[in-house]
């Protein structure tokens, strides 16, 4: 059987990027002749997000893009979990909805999942040619420092813990996402150390990754304090 591909789109808040992130995706799963679903998770947006999913499921139909939203912000694990029970497909993209990650990097993750069947493959802003663009410099060394101290303290064997831009086959991912206590920002981290731990096998592909276009970013203190801590929980229980 030929694969399928289904992208959890987790939104919040995200009405004017949708129709791009959406026809980005389109136009290079076509373009690559890979059979897609995307999946929006629309967690109760005031600013029409839902509204704008629907408009789209008119134009591309509701077998390609498929609605599942809830009634409130329940956290990116849930979204998750609620996403993978509605796929149809044996691989699941993950990716954020504000164009921070550019859906033309698909085709490499696929192409690198297959060379190696890997288990996971994810972005990575710090190996190859990855990067950052539009980020200043106290978001990068936030980011970079919370890569470093983490590649010390926890030995992950993957060069980029904290992206949220990955491809999982569909029964890896079921199994990480309920193994996984973590929230926010910690979550993706995570992953990548309960899929070591499991035995799972990962693959990266360099990314650039661009900040979000528009509205605001959802990094504060809070989730700074929040990684720290959550930092601390996995090297002591890991």
């Amino acid at each position: 059987m030929p694969n399928k591909y289904s992208v959890l789109l987790p939104t919040y808040n995200e009405r004017e990027n949708l129709p791009i992130i959406v026809w980005l995706l389109v136009k290079y799963f076509t373009e690559a002749n890979i059979d897609y679903e995307i999946i929006v998770i629309d967690d109760g947006s005031p600013d029409g997000t839902l509204e704008a999913a629907k408009q789209l499921e008119s134009i591309y139909g509701s077998d390609r893009i498929v609605l599942r939203p809830r009634a409130k912000k329940l956290g990116l694990g849930t979204a998750y979990i609620h996403g993978i029970k509605h796929a149809t497909g044996n691989f699941i993209i993950i990716m954020d909805a504000d164009l921070s990650h550019h859906p033309k990097f698909i085709p490499q993750f696929i192409k690198k999942q297959e060379e190696g069947n890997y288990d996971l493959v994810s972005g990575t802003r710090y190996a190859g040619d990855g990067g950052v663009n539009g980020w200043d410099l106290k978001r990068k060394i936030i980011s970079r420092g919370a890569n470093f101290v983490t590649q010390i303290l926890l030995r992950p064997g993957a060069s980029d813990l904290t992206g949220s831009f990955r491809l999982y086959k569909k029964a890896v991912l079921e199994k990480l996402v309920s193994s996984c206590v973590s929230k926010g920002y910690v979550f993706q981290m995570e992953m990548v150390i309960r899929a070591r731990q499991l035995g799972y096998t990962i693959g990266e592909v360099p990314i650039s990754f661009v900040d979000r276009v528009y509205g605001e970013s959802k990094l504060g203190g809070n989730e700074i304090i929040g990684f720290v801590k959550g930092l601390l929980y996995l090297f002591a229980t890991t």
